[in-house]
């Protein structure tokens, strides 16, 4: 795996997972995380974890903001998680965001998910927490 410069603009994929139709909020995200400065990738509707893993690989992303509506939140994203780890790539930043209940949150981050954002959450939170844990992870 080649080293990430320090400098470079962060490259993110988002991610709309399993059978959630509803993008709306990812398309919110992607624009947010353009006017940002970051290159962003969409990977569409319906995504698979593994599908989400290979692109992640393929575009050599910092990382990835997941998005689900549904409720398979506490299958879908630990799945990602380890569809990710099983790519060997350890210097991704894996964060989440939908309608997810607060007793939720920490088995998330157990999982893997590097930060979890429900409804309300400003878009600068987002950016900013994202921002700090990839320059975090490209100092390892």
């Amino acid at each position: 795996m080649k080293q990430k410069s320090v400098s470079r603009s962060i490259k993110i994929l988002v991610a709309k997972l399993g059978l959630d139709g509803h993008d709306r909020g990812a398309l919110v995200l992607c624009r947010a995380f353009r006017d940002a400065g970051m290159e962003v990738i969409y990977s569409g509707l319906f995504a698979t974890p593994e599908r989400v893993a290979r692109m992640a690989e393929d575009e050599d992303v910092d990382a990835i903001a997941l998005s689900l509506l549904n409720g398979a939140h506490g299958t879908l994203f630990p799945r990602v998680v380890k569809a990710v780890e099983k790519k060997g790539l350890k210097d991704v930043l894996i964060v989440g965001g939908g309608i997810i209940p607060e007793v939720d949150i920490k088995k998330l981050e157990k999982a893997g998910i590097d930060g979890v954002f429900g409804p309300g959450t400003t878009l600068p939170e987002v950016i900013d927490h994202i921002t700090a844990g990839v320059k975090r992870l490209r100092k390892v």
